[in-house]
């Protein structure tokens, strides 16, 4: 999504731009797939930073501004109530930030004027800035809260839904988690991921931009400080004056021409996730009760955000029930529909021979399924069974293969570029390791860069 919005935004001013994608779909990390009449959508639980029509200033508004994308045309229609539960407590994240800190205030009151304070300064930094402060978000929280299991309760969704390190996030990172969950909030186009996808391919369309499909880059060709060209993998070369690059830094560097093929191995991402995806009977769905739209779990003592040593950690993890959305009259999803991610093992996933590849999605398929049931009002095994309708499973190895990234890592390499740069003049990062993450953060990215390099340049 950061390569269309650049591109929009780059077509929107005159200039002749080429998006070239590997993959069938558009969308990279952040697309849908289909299995007969199903479509299956993939990264998108929530477009974050929801706010009410008439907001200024916030970041969806200056997005839809920028890519003269008018509001009716995302559709978006707000969560129900989504919630952080851990050791008994539960904090709801339901787009009212007053309830959110109520919530904290019922369940911490020790802790709530220190937790006050810690909003004050994160809402006075400027978390899209290019010089945006880096650090520990953990120790900040130590430092600004003193309680580990409040600390814990507020890294969950902030490093599920945005964190590329071990253990932490980042301060900058945080900061934007902590607007776009907590202080604004989730929303869904009714079709998904799709509606959005469809206005940027239409935007495309609009500005002249050519898109190229099933057509990967094989190598960048760079001599002296500047990318000469562009090998791609029919072996057709194609010439730019600047290269945009949403394939992630590691991937990128690796495709350029002065490169050894291994470079920049300490520096790939480790934090891949397996999806579970089970669909419903809508009728016998509707009597589940399940009114949740995304719950972040942990059932562990303290919260462990890393690479798990055996196939998936079941421990935390996230639900999404995509139903649970303000659709308004006379819309609803065709079936009930049950997601559920939790961190995965990219190089045991890989090792798996096929048989017991998908011998082992089809269990954790099972297990996961078990684990996010616990968090919901009890259904029957034999009722739950007999709505069923359909299962699949994405792990880091699916990931890796439709998208290139390293280690099947969502989120990218740990350390971001904010400004995009790289030591090859006219080369660009865009999307996720340039930093800002999810759906509107990505399409954020493009307009960014390409308001900074391509159009102030």
């Amino acid at each position: 999504m950061s390569g269309l919005a650049a591109a929009v935004r780059l077509g929107m001013f005159g200039q002749k731009v080429l998006v070239l994608e590997r993959h069938n779909a558009a969308g990279g990390l952040n697309s849908f797939y289909a299995r007969g009449q199903r479509k299956y959508d993939v990264g998108l639980h929530a477009l974050t930073n929801w706010v009410p029509e008439g907001t200024k200033g916030a970041p969806l508004v200056k997005l839809m501004r920028q890519l003269r994308i008018r509001r009716e045309e995302l559709d978006l229609c707000p969560q129900l109530g989504s919630r952080v539960t851990m050791a008994g407590r539960n904090l709801r994240v339901n787009n009212c930030f007053a309830d959110f800190e109520a919530d904290v205030a019922r369940e911490f009151p020790q802790a709530i004027d220190r937790f006050r304070a810690l909003d004050a300064y994160l809402s006075g930094l400027d978390e899209a800035a290019l010089e945006a402060p880096g650090g520990s978000a953990r120790a900040l929280l130590d430092e600004r809260l003193g309680d580990p299991l409040l600390r814990d309760m507020l890294l969950l969704p902030t490093c599920f839904y945005g964190s590329a390190v071990e253990d932490d996030i980042e301060v900058a990172q945080f900061a934007v988690m902590w607007r776009s969950l907590f202080k604004e909030g989730f929303a869904r186009p009714f079709i998904g991921v799709r509606q959005v996808i469809r206005l940027l391919i239409d935007r495309c369309r609009e500005h002249g931009v050519e898109r190229r499909m099933k057509c990967g880059v094989q190598r960048l060709e760079v001599r002296g400080n500047r990318v000469a060209a562009l090998t791609l993998d029919d072996g057709t070369e194609v010439t730019a004056e600047r290269v945009y690059s949403s394939a992630g830094a590691v991937e990128t560097l690796r495709l350029r021409s002065d490169q050894v093929p291994l470079v920049g191995a300490s520096e790939v991402g480790r934090l891949g996730y397996a999806e579970t995806i089970t669909t419903y009977e809508p009728q016998a769905f509707a009597g589940f009760g399940w009114k949740d739209t995304i719950i972040f779990f942990c059932d562990d003592e303290r919260f462990s955000y890393r690479a798990p040593g055996e196939l998936v950690d079941p421990r935390s993890g996230v639900i999404c029930i995509p139903n649970n959305y303000q659709y308004g009259p006379g819309r609803t999803l065709d079936e009930g529909w049950l997601r559920v991610t939790a961190l995965a093992n990219h190089d045991a996933w890989c090792r798996l021979p096929e048989a017991e590849y998908l011998a082992q999605k089809e269990a954790w398929c099972t297990r996961l399924n078990r684990v996010a049931r616990a968090h919901l009002p009890v259904v029957p095994d034999a009722v739950h069974a007999a709505a069923q309708t359909s299962t699949d499973v994405f792990t880091p190895r699916t990931v890796r293969k439709f998208t290139g990234h390293l280690n099947g890592a969502i989120y990218g390499a740990p350390t971001k570029r904010r400004d995009g740069r790289t030591d090859v003049a006219n080369l660009f990062l865009i999307g996720t390791d340039q930093g800002f993450l999810g759906v509107t953060g990505a399409m954020l990215s493009g307009i960014s860069m390409a308001n900074l390099h391509g159009l102030k340049a």
